[in-house]
């Protein structure tokens, strides 16, 4: 932007000072010349009354001596040569002795001024008098470089001081985009110092307001998520009080299980509603915090979170199988041997997994099968989740929250941002299986500090135990 500023200065001033340099450089020139041809006429003028009084060639030159012009300054007497050197041309002196006209006219070389003068007897005498080139330019050049000088100092002035208000300019819109980022990156105390322009100055106070008022709602609505996970408590008292007294009973264990597995999400998410805003990246958890207690990110250096998604896939699989098997759902797990680090936190991919599979439960009909794979590649690591229901008809529209009929988008929107934050990308197609087959593929993350050594998941390409015979 000072550049900028700079530049249309220069240009805005450079015009103006070549519009006003121009005509008053060739103000100056005919000024001077105009001055030299004034002089020389009134030299000549001088010289008449002389020369009424006496035709005397050495008054003559004693009178051209004493107006300084005794070496351009001649007398053309009747019937004698010149007094001096001539430079008029015969044309024009003939033209001034016969018809007894003044004449002032430029020739080759300078400006020539013949004065006639009537001598007693109606004989005409003609002053010459010739004003060399050089002085009818003497002192223009100076008088040019003086105003190129002026003109330079006014252009170099003007763009100083645009320079100086573009970086007063500049230095506001700097501050205000660091903040930005800041405020971007998760840094929710971020504040800019008004200052600069008056409109520089709102900007930077509306940005104030924007980064308080964000502040109060993330507030609010953290508030509003442990205060709903604090109601949930309730319902999950009546069950443990409902497996106990199922106690015994094949299911008990099972309902117990699934009951304790549920408390312990849901104390994660009122630990996680509970600390301090942040607003980090997706690896710094789905409610933008740090994994509560109890949910460590396996291997996270000291570069961000860090988790070996297959070890995630397999444990929250092994979650679903509850409901699996009593809607006599089949299910297949296959997990790659070969270490899944990627930069997201456990509870990241968790969130991934729950989505997808919970999708199925919720859009497709009980007995429905379905398989989760993780396949490491090159680069990246693919979670692929498949189904055969219906399938997605329209993936595009389903990848977009709120869009999709029937359902909010929420589970696939948070598989996409969760994989875009990695670097990688959500694709959606119809699998083997007849239903939907939707591939998240995780970026791999870095190489782990030296001597730290992330778990390599147990494999498995069969059927979990509650699967097998199905």
């Amino acid at each position: 932007m000072r550049r900028s500023l700079a530049g249309v200065a220069l240009a805005v001033t450079s015009m103006v000072a070549l519009s006003f340099l121009i005509p008053l450089a060739a103000l100056v020139m005919s000024l001077v010349k105009e001055q030299g041809v004034n002089a020389a006429e009134q030299r000549a003028a001088a010289l008449a009354p002389v020369l009424t009084l006496t035709t005397d060639p050495n008054a003559l030159r004693e009178s051209a001596a004493s107006l300084d012009a005794s070496d351009h300054l001649v007398v053309h007497l009747p019937g004698s040569g010149p007094l001096g050197t001539s430079k008029a041309p015969e044309a024009l002196l003939e033209r001034a002795q016969q018809g007894r006209e003044s004449i002032s006219q430029e020739i080759p070389g300078g400006w020539i001024c013949l004065q006639p003068v009537v001598l007693p007897g109606d004989q005409v005498a003609v002053i010459e008098n010739f004003v060399p080139e050089a002085d009818l330019t003497r002192g223009v050049k100076e008088s040019w470089a003086v105003m190129l000088f002026l003109a330079v100092g006014l252009v170099g002035g003007s763009v100083l001081v645009a320079d100086r208000l573009g970086a007063k300019v500049v230095r506001s819109s700097k501050r205000l985009a660091q903040a930005s980022h800041a405020l971007g990156r998760g840094d929710l105390e971020t504040r800019v110092d008004p200052m600069g322009p008056r409109e520089l100055r709102d900007a930077g106070v509306a940005f104030n307001a924007m980064a308080h008022r964000m502040t109060e709602l993330l507030a609010v609505e953290r508030e509003l998520v442990a205060d709903l996970s604090h109601r949930l408590r309730t319902p999950l008292t009546a069950l443990h009080l409902a497996s106990e007294r199922m106690a015994g009973t094949p299911e008990s264990a099972r309902v117990e299980a699934a009951v304790g597995e549920l408390e312990t999400e849901l104390q994660a998410i009122i630990a996680a509603a509970r600390t301090p805003l942040a607003l980090g990246p997706m690896g710094q958890g789905l409610l933008g915090t740090e994994p509560a207690a109890g949910h460590a990110t396996a291997g996270a250096g000291a570069s961000g979170p860090r988790c070996e998604a297959a070890d995630v896939v397999r444990r929250r699989t092994a979650f679903w199988t509850v409901l699996a098997e009593q809607q006599n759902r089949s299910c297949t797990l296959d997990l790659t041997r070969e270490p899944t680090a990627v930069s997201l936190s456990d509870d990241d991919i968790a969130a991934v997994v729950d989505a997808l599979i919970g999708n199925i439960f919720r859009h497709t009909a009980p007995g429905t099968p379905f398989g989760v794979q993780v396949v490491r590649t090159a680069q990246a690591v693919e979670l692929v989740v498949e189904d055969g229901g219906p399938g997605i008809p329209e993936p595009d529209r389903a990848l977009s929250r709120g869009s999709s009929t029937g359902s909010t988008g929420l589970g696939l929107d948070i598989a996409q941002r969760a994989a875009t934050a990695t670097g990688g990308a959500l694709r959606i197609a119809r699998g083997p299986l007849g239903g939907a087959h939707i591939t998240v593929t995780f970026a791999l993350a870095p190489s782990a500090p030296t001597g730290r050594r992330l778990r390599r998941p147990r494999t498995s390409r069969r059927r979990p135990g509650w699967a097998r015979g199905r």
